[in-house]
C-alpha cells in the first residue's frame, strides 16, 4: 500500500487509560507525519463486557488530548461500518470461506466439557488449551450436530507443525512454532467474532498499512498471519509498542491517574502539556528535546524511535511539564482555562463579569511561577478571592508575628500611609514599607511580615508589593483592620 493508514481500535468495555491513549497519540503522530489517514474503529464484539458509554468517554478523551481522526463513528468514511458490532455479517461470511477451505471449524463443546478439559490439564500439570475434539469430528456426528442446530463456537484450524516468521518494527524478526498455538474460538456461540477474526478482516477491507499495538498482542500474530495467508492477503505492517511501567520499574496500580485517563483533566493537567508527556513514553525524537508542540510532535515522530524497552510513566515529570506550560500560557488564556476549577471551588461566580475576570488576571499573574496544575490556583490565591473577612490566617504566622510588642502599632500606621497613596503601585508601596522600617527602628521582617500575614493570613505567597498593589487600597485597608482589631484582642 502506498498511503499510509491506520486504525485506533478501542474496545469499549471501561474508562480509557494512559496505555489505549498513547496508541491512539502513535496512530495519529505516524498517520499525520505521513500525510496519511488516521481511521477510528469501536471494536465492541464483545457484548458481555460492553459499557454502553465507554465509547464516548474514549472520543472525548481524544478530542480533550488533540486527538483527531479522518474516519469513524461519528464522521463516516469510506469504509465504514466503523462500529464492528454492525460488521457481523461481514465477518461471519469470511468464517464460512475459513472452514470451507479448512481453515477453520464448528466447534459444538459445551462449556461444561471445556471447563472439566482445562481442570484436568491443570491438574496433570500440563498445558491448558482445547484438544481439538471438534476438528476430527467423524462426517456423520458432524452431520448430526448441524442438523439439530446445536449451538457451536468457530475456531481455527491451526497447522500442527511449522513456524510463522515475521518482522516486527520495534521487534525485530519474530519466530513462533505453529505447534504452541491453540485453535483459537474467532467466532462465539452468539455470532459475533472475537478480535482475531474480526480485527484481520476490518484491517484488510479497511486497507490498513500499519497496525500499531501493544505488546501484549504479539503472541496472537501468529494467530492473525495465519488467518491473512488462509483468505490470500497480504498483511500490513505490525508495529508493538513495549509494555509501560511506573517508577522503579514497577507495575502501574489502579490508583494512579493514569489508569482513568481523564483524571488528568481533573487533577488540572493542560491537554497539551500531557500530548507532549504521552508521545515520550516510549518514544524519543532522537535528539535532547522535551518540550514539542503537536506540530513539532508530527514533524519529529517516526518509527525508528520506538524503543525497545519497557517505557517509564513517571508522573513527577508529567507535572513538571505542565508546569513549564503553564507558565507559557498568556494570562488571559490560563484565566480562562482557571475558571471552572476556581468556581467549584466557590471562589468565583459561574458568570463572572469583566471586573472580576481582569482581578482574577492580575492575581494569576502573580500565582503563574508556582502553579503546577490549574488545581492548585485555588489554594494558591483563595485569599485574594475570599471576602475580607473569611480568608484564614495561619495559626503559625499569627503567633509568629502578631504577638511582639508594637506590631498593632505599625500596622496601624501602614494603613494609614498606604490609604493616602493615590497611585497604588508596587513602587509607592514599597517605599511605604520602607519608611515604616525606618520609622520604627526595627528589622525589615517585622514589618514586612506581619503585613503579609495581616493581608494573606500566610507567611508564603508573590511579592508583597506587588500582592498588596493588585489586592487594592480598599482590600488592604480592610484586612490590615482586620489584624490590627485581633492583635488588640
Amino acid at each position: 500500500m502506498s498511503k499510509v493508514r491506520v486504525r485506533f481500535a478501542p474496545s469499549p468495555t471501561g474508562k480509557p487509560h494512559t496505555g489505549n491513549i498513547r496508541t491512539a497519540v502513535f496512530d495519529w503522530l505516524f498517520a499525520r507525519h505521513n500525510d496519511g489517514v488516521m481511521i477510528l474503529r469501536i471494536e465492541d464484539t464483545d457484548r458481555e463486557r460492553l459499557d454502553p458509554t465507554a465509547a464516548e468517554e474514549m472520543m472525548r478523551a481524544l478530542r480533550w488530548i488533540g486527538v483527531t481522526w479522518d474516519e469513524g463513528p461519528d464522521g463516516g468514511g469510506d469504509y465504514g461500518p466503523y462500529i464492528q458490532s454492525e460488521r457481523r455479517e461481514i465477518h461471519l461470511k469470511y468464517a464460512d470461506e475459513l472452514i470451507a477451505s479448512g481453515n477453520a471449524y464448528r466447534c459444538y463443546c459445551s462449556r461444561e466439557r471445556l471447563d472439566a478439559l482445562r481442570k484436568s490439564q491443570e491438574e496433570r500439570g500440563l498445558p491448558t488449551g482445547y484438544d481439538r475434539r471438534c476438528r476430527y469430528l467423524p462426517p456423520e456426528e458432524r452431520a448430526k450436530h448441524e442438523a439439530s442446530g446445536a449451538p457451536f463456537t468457530i475456531r481455527l484450524a491451526m497447522p500442527r507443525e511449522g513456524t510463522v516468521t515475521w518482522h516486527d518494527e520495534v521487534f525485530g524478526d519474530m519466530s513462533w512454532e505453529y505447534r504452541l498455538i491453540d485453535d483459537q474460538v474467532i467466532v462465539k456461540s452468539d455470532g459475533y467474532a472475537l478480535y482475531h477474526l474480526a480485527a484481520t478482516v476490518d484491517d484488510h477491507l479497511m486497507e490498513i498499512s500499519h497496525v500499531i499495538r501493544g505488546e501484549e498482542w504479539l503472541s496472537s500474530t501468529p494467530k492473525h498471519l495465519f488467518i491473512y495467508s488462509a483468505l490470500g492477503w497480504t498483511p500490513p505492517v505490525f508495529i508493538h509498542t513495549t509494555h509501560i511501567l511506573g517508577p522503579g520499574r514497577r507495575k502501574l496500580s489502579k490508583r494512579e491517574s493514569s489508569s482513568e485517563f481523564m483524571n488528568f483533566a481533573k487533577e488540572g493537567y493542560l491537554p497539551e502539556a500531557v500530548l507532549n508527556f504521552v508521545s515520550l513514553i516510549g518514544w524519543t525524537p532522537g535528539d535532547d528535546r522535551e518540550l514539542l508542540t503537536p506540530g513539532e510532535l508530527v514533524e519529529a515522530f517516526s518509527l525508528d524511535g520506538l524503543v525497545g524497552h519497557p517505557a517509564i510513566l513517571d508522573e513527577e515529570k508529567l507535572l513538571w511539564f505542565n508546569g513549564q506550560y503553564i507558565r507559557s500560557l498568556p494570562l488571559p488564556d490560563l484565566a480562562k482555562r482557571a475558571l471552572p476549577f476556581l468556581h467549584t471551588a466557590g471562589l468565583i461566580s459561574a458568570e463572572p463579569g469583566d471586573e472580576e475576570l481582569d482581578y482574577l488576571a492580575n492575581v494569576i499573574a502573580l500565582e503563574q511561577e508556582r502553579i503546577k496544575t490549574l488545581a492548585d490556583i485555588g489554594s494558591l490565591a483563595d485569599f485574594f478571592l475570599l471576602s475580607d473577612n473569611d480568608y484564614v490566617f495561619d495559626d503559625k504566622a499569627v503567633a509568629k508575628w502578631f504577638n511582639s510588642p508594637g506590631v498593632g502599632d505599625r500596622l496601624m500606621w501602614v494603613r494609614d500611609q498606604l490609604s493616602e497613596l493615590e497611585d497604588y503601585n508596587p513602587e509607592l508601596i514599597e517605599k511605604v514599607i520602607r519608611q515604616g522600617i525606618e520609622k520604627f527602628e526595627v528589622k525589615p521582617g517585622e514589618v514586612i511580615h506581619p503585613v503579609r500575614v495581616a493581608v494573606s493570613g500566610r507567611t508564603v505567597g508573590p511579592g508583597l508589593y506587588e500582592m498588596i498593589a493588585v489586592l487594592g487600597k480598599g482590600r488592604t485597608s480592610n484586612r490590615l483592620a482586620r489584624a490590627i482589631t485581633l492583635i488588640n484582642k
